[in-house]
């Protein structure tokens, strides 16, 4: 069976420590699924199963799904937390999707959302166990008697840090060492980040990327209210992007501030339904899902490089090349990590070594891909960018009356994500 995406929503994505600093994501997921109910003119009463995404989760509130979905659907519907990194809410999509395949939901939720306002900040093994021995004492002395000898640099809390456990290395440093590696270079690192920042502030003055926004009321006094993604740069040029210093190799890098996605609050959601239910409804939906892949690579290698593996397997399993492809999105989370995917597509010899095939993948002209900016510019909420590019690319397919388009994510760990959509 057939799934359709219907509507879909997020709210704006702000930099952390901004305008949504004292909103968690539950409060920002339940935003986004109450306005995608709205926008689908659905009851709540009719959704099956809500399958929502979070990275950084809350340790007092694992299972955000069902926080979210007990404030904005029946209590009765059932609702799952997934995690994929950066591709969480392409995987509540996908679930989602094969949930309505196996005929076991007409209706299907599905997003993301993150607070990178919010990171929980952990403590040192030594206070931590300290800490359970107090809470388990009997006795004032005995608790005080669990911090008898503390040492100071046991009280320092532990950095949180986006780095591979197996490898130690951080993203933006895996991004510096493949910009070296495939030869991209700092020059154009930055005419892609600011391609990213114009085109995005093109798509909001002419309302198109507003259009998918649902506008959030900030509380306590809900006077502020916040229409627009905060981290488009107007007043950006390359002059200014050339005197930012590199951040994961300041001797001699190229990936900087400017060329990389921002720690980003928001939160996102795409009503899914089935083939039976569209037509029973009358249901004129965005687009269908048509394939999609998850992809896998060694995290000590190019761990960025996901969505080329992705990619060719999703086309496949569409049925379709990449010169069919009309309209895409990729996510961007650095700018080298875009143009080393777009070189290896490129590369016979790449396709031969990695691919086993003959001739190079290929992608779609450069003036079809992010076609109102990229995570660079608009920001990535990690659990929340998938659902984001799923609504972005669908919409503007409708908008150009085009039949294929393709997302594509790279995530964590080493992971790739790909998805071919189509409007008939």
């Amino acid at each position: 069976m057939r799934t359709a995406i219907v509507a879909g929503t997020r709210t704006p994505f702000a930099k952390s420590g901004t305008v949504f600093a004292d909103l968690s994501a539950i409060e920002l997921g339940k935003l986004s699924v109450r306005e995608v109910l709205a926008r689908a003119n659905l009851p709540g009463s009719e959704v099956d199963q809500l399958v929502y995404g979070t990275v950084v989760h809350d340790t007092q509130a694992p299972n955000i799904a069902r926080e979210v979905g007990l404030a904005t659907l029946p209590k009765t519907v059932p609702a799952v937390t997934v995690s994929r990194a950066c591709a969480s809410s392409n995987q509540a999509i996908a679930d989602g999707a094969n949930l309505i395949a196996r005929g076991y939901a007409d209706v299907v939720v599905a997003g993301g959302a993150e607070s990178l306002s919010h990171v929980p900040i952990t403590v040192s093994d030594r206070l931590a166990k300290r800490l359970v021995t107090a809470a388990k004492a009997k006795t004032l002395g005995q608790r005080i008697g669990a911090f008898r000898g503390v040492r100071p640099k046991e009280l320092i809390p532990v950095q949180p840090a986006i780095a591979e456990p197996t490898t130690g290395e951080t993203m933006g440093e895996s991004a510096e060492r493949m910009a070296k590696e495939n030869g991209i270079g700092r020059e154009a690192q930055d005419e892609w980040a600011l391609r990213s920042h114009r085109l995005a502030l093109a798509g909001t003055e002419d309302g198109r990327l507003t259009d998918e926004i649902a506008p959030v009321y900030v509380p306590p006094s809900y006077a502020e209210v916040v229409e627009r993604d905060n981290g488009i740069r107007e007043d950006t040029s390359l002059e200014r992007l050339a005197k930012l210093r590199p951040v994961f190799d300041r001797r001699h890098g190229s990936v900087t501030a400017g060329n990389a996605s921002p720690l980003t609050d928001g939160a996102s959601a795409v009503v899914l339904m089935s083939e039976d239910k569209v037509r029973a409804d009358g249901v004129e939906p965005l687009g269908w899902i048509r394939s999609y892949a998850f992809t896998a690579l060694d995290p000590g290698q190019q761990l960025l490089q996901g969505p080329y593996y992705a990619a060719p397997l999703a086309l496949e399993r569409a049925g379709v090349t990449m010169a069919d492809i009309q309209l895409m999105e990729m996510h961007e989370a650095f700018a080298a990590q875009v143009l080393s995917n777009l070189q290896w597509w490129d590369s016979d010899e790449i396709a031969e070594r990695e691919l086993g095939r003959s001739r190079a993948v290929g992608h779609p002209p450069l003036d079809v891909i992010n076609v109102m900016g990229g995570s660079v510019a608009i920001g990535h909420p990690f659990a929340a960018t998938g659902a984001r590019l799923t609504t972005t690319i669908l919409n503007e397919m409708r908008r150009r009356d085009l039949e294929l388009g393709l997302i594509t994510v790279c995530a964590a760990g080493g992971l790739g994500f790909a998805m071919v959509v189509e409007r008939s």
